[in-house]
């Protein structure tokens, strides 16, 4: 599996599967379990994802994904999935301003 490993050069390259891979990838880190036993439509806070990781994923997002977020998201958009939706339509408001 290629994770996402930040911005690529044009926004619009990010997807759904593409960020939910990248936020696997991450979830696993803080988890210390394997991404693929992450499923993407499991709430994170099944897997015992605290405020703490939540925050980490948050500061994460915003460095690699020059995105500004209410430190709530993870709680906000519980899973993968919704996460991952969310981030494509910020990072495609972005774009539109841009």
């Amino acid at each position: 599996m290629t994770v996402p490993t930040g911005r690529p050069d044009t926004l619009h390259e990010h997807t759904v599967e593409t960020l939910s891979e990248w936020i696997a990838h991450r979830i696993s880190l803080y988890l210390k379990r394997p991404a693929g036993e992450i499923a993407s439509t499991v709430p994170l806070a099944e897997y015992g994802l605290d405020s703490v990781a939540a925050l980490s994923l948050c500061g994460d997002i915003e460095e690699d994904f020059d995105l500004v977020l209410e430190p709530t998201v993870a709680w906000d958009y519980p899973t993968i999935d919704a996460l991952a939706r969310y981030l494509v339509e910020e990072l495609r408001a972005t774009v539109g301003e841009a």
